[in-house]
Order: C-alpha cells, then structure tokens, then sequence
C-alpha cells in the first residue's frame, strides 16, 4: 500500500503542473484524464470520508472538463481543496477545534491557555483556508495557465510551511512565556 500512497501523493504534487502542460497542448481531455486518475488513486488509498469527497469533486471537475471541453474545470481543484479545508476546520470550532485535536494527541491534558491557543489557531488556518482558496479562484479565472500552475503548484505550498513554521515559533514562544510566568506549558 506504501509505493500507492506515495504514487498518489506523487500524482497531486506534479498534478498543476501536469495540466499546465496539457492544456498548454490544447489537451483538455488528457487533463481531464490525469485529474481523475489521480483522485481515483486518492480514493482507492485514502479511505476517509473527507478523501472521498475530495476525490468525488475532482472526478465531477473531470468529468466536466472533458464533457464540455471546459479547462478552467480541471483547475478548479485546489479551490475545492481550500474550501473542504476552510469547512472542516471552521465546523470544528463548534466543538473540539482541529488544532486542539492534534496537540491533545501528543499531550491528553491541556491547561486552559493552550486550549485557547488551539483554538486561534484553527481560526488563523480558517483566515489562511480563505485567503489560499480566494488566491488559487484567481489563478483559475484571472491569470495564465502559467501563473496558476506556480501557485497552486509551488507558492501555495511555500504558504503552508511558512504558515506551519510561523505558528510553531509562535507556539514555543508562547510556551516559553507561559514556563518564566510559572505556568504549565
């Protein structure tokens, strides 16, 4: 199962750039192609409910972009990616956040300080959710098919680490304020 999670993680790296390409060739239908296949795998790998949904949006994009020769379809994906995200981590934050979540996975009890922290930060992914999603929407209806399969092939991702490695020097910059003040972390 390991070399069919890492093909299919392989598949949706290269995947803005896979259709950059084909429809650079007028090949609408080979993007087509190339998406659904990818989520194919994606569903066949990933058994989770939200996997399932993003891999039935991709093979509907597919589906349309091939019907109707449409290849603004096909790169609409990483908007639906965005928006899946947004929902996921914004309905979280009507019980037990997504952030929370993970940090109670490495630590069971949380003190209260850390239990508002993860929730601001479920709040900022929401802010970043919005703003990468708005962005990638853009890519797909104002600018080239160039300039879309940057973004949402390179400058989104750059966007997530900087978001993940901003939040975690936030995070132990915090932790460190809250152990001089005498606090649990």
């Amino acid at each position: 199962m390991l070399p069919l999670r890492i093909l299919q993680t392989l598949l949706f790296l290269i995947y803005p750039f896979a259709v950059w390409f084909f429809l650079d060739h007028g090949m609408v239908a080979a993007a087509a192609l190339f998406l659904a296949a990818a989520a194919a795998l994606a569903a066949a790998v990933k058994r989770s409910a939200a996997s399932l949904a993003c891999a039935a949006a991709a093979l509907i994009l597919a589906a349309f972009a091939w019907a109707f020769d449409l290849p603004q379809a096909v790169k609409l994906y990483p908007v639906f990616v965005n928006a899946a995200l947004l929902v996921l981590f914004a309905a979280s934050l009507k019980t037990v956040p997504v952030a929370e979540r993970f940090a109670r996975l490495r630590h069971s009890e949380l003190p209260r300080h850390a239990v508002v922290y993860c929730r601001r930060v479920t709040v900022a992914w929401c802010i970043f959710f919005t703003c990468n999603g708005l962005m990638a929407l853009d890519s797909v209806l104002y600018r080239s098919d160039a300039w879309w399969a940057l973004y949402n092939g390179a400058v989104s991702y750059v966007l997530i680490a900087l978001m993940f490695a901003a939040e975690f020097g936030i995070r132990l910059l915090l932790q460190r304020r809250h152990d001089a003040a005498g606090k649990l972390p």
